[in-house]
């Protein structure tokens, strides 16, 4: 079994950010790409960003069993890993990275044990997240108090992960969380 890597963070922490800088420097570490059931926000791509599929789809995607894991991240928001996509990134040759929710997260590290690496991203503190969260201006007010609430559940999680990183400084944790994965899959940047 190969290895993996497993990001969460809350909503607004800046896990996007570092992901795509954590992947420009490991040519053989690719995204997961997951589905959802939301809308693609502008700028987002079908097949990129994410799979975006109808809730109806989604759910009959759970009901044949296509989903290696998957979760009810907010009320009649799914979100979830294709079997599809873990081999479609296998047969490359390359380790895939998961942009999970904690629950997500959790279930693919007992799927992989100890193939698998779990880093969770920290914000500073909860009003620098809302600080975040507000400034990226893609939320409405109740979608923020919706993300907040979720994010101090997620952050109970933090703990079981193998990794936790504070993101205070975006290239220093960047920095922290290349380190931390070259050494983990034994590659070298």
């Amino acid at each position: 079994m190969s290895k993996v890597v497993i990001v969460c963070a809350p909503s607004g922490t800046g896990k996007t950010t570092i992901i795509k800088k954590v992947l420009s420097s490991f040519h053989l570490l690719e995204f997961s790409i997951s589905a959802c059931n939301r809308k693609a926000r502008e700028g987002e791509t079908d097949g990129k960003d994410y799979y975006f599929v109808s809730t109806e789809e989604f759910k009959s995607k759970i009901e044949a069993n296509q989903f290696l894991e998957w979760e009810e991240v907010y009320a009649g928001r799914y979100y979830g890993t294709f079997n599809s996509e873990l081999d479609r990134i296998w047969q490359k040759g390359h380790f895939p990275l998961f942009d999970l929710d904690v629950k997500g997260g959790m279930r693919l590290k007992e799927i992989f044990g100890e193939n698998a690496l779990a880093i969770f991203f920290t914000p500073p503190s909860i009003q620098a997240l809302r600080q975040r969260l507000e400034n990226r201006g893609t939320d409405s007010p109740q979608e923020i108090e919706m993300r907040l609430e979720r994010a101090a559940f997620e952050l109970s999680f933090a703990p079981q992960f193998d990794v936790e990183i504070v993101n205070q400084v975006v290239d220093e944790a960047t920095n922290e969380a290349i380190q931390i994965i070259s050494e983990f899959l034994e590659v070298k940047i």
